[in-house]
């Protein structure tokens, strides 16, 4: 499901709100899960999962044409796990 999809299914079961304010709402929203990882927060939606921030710690890689070594940054990556609500709806 892309953001846009997403915005027309809230809108579809909503009709008392305007398309606009709602693509405003869930955009609002991603951009404060956004904001919060940025800061180093976890975020956690009770049901549905928790969003945090993992580091990778630097290393040594290896370019895979020509096999010659590359120094990989440590970089921080988002990680998602999802709650017991929502593994329990999928493994149902």
């Amino acid at each position: 499901m892309t953001k846009s999809e997403l915005i027309a299914q809230v809108a579809a079961r909503n009709p008392h709100l305007y398309q606009r304010d709602v693509e405003r709402l869930v955009t609002s929203i991603f951009d404060e899960i956004s904001k919060a990882l940025g800061r180093g927060n976890r975020v956690e939606l009770r049901g549905f999962g928790a969003f945090s921030v993992k580091r990778r710690d630097s290393r040594i890689g290896r370019n895979p044409r020509t096999g010659e070594s590359v120094a990989v940054a440590e970089k921080a990556v988002p990680y998602f796990k999802t709650g017991k609500q929502l593994r329990d709806l999928l493994n149902a």
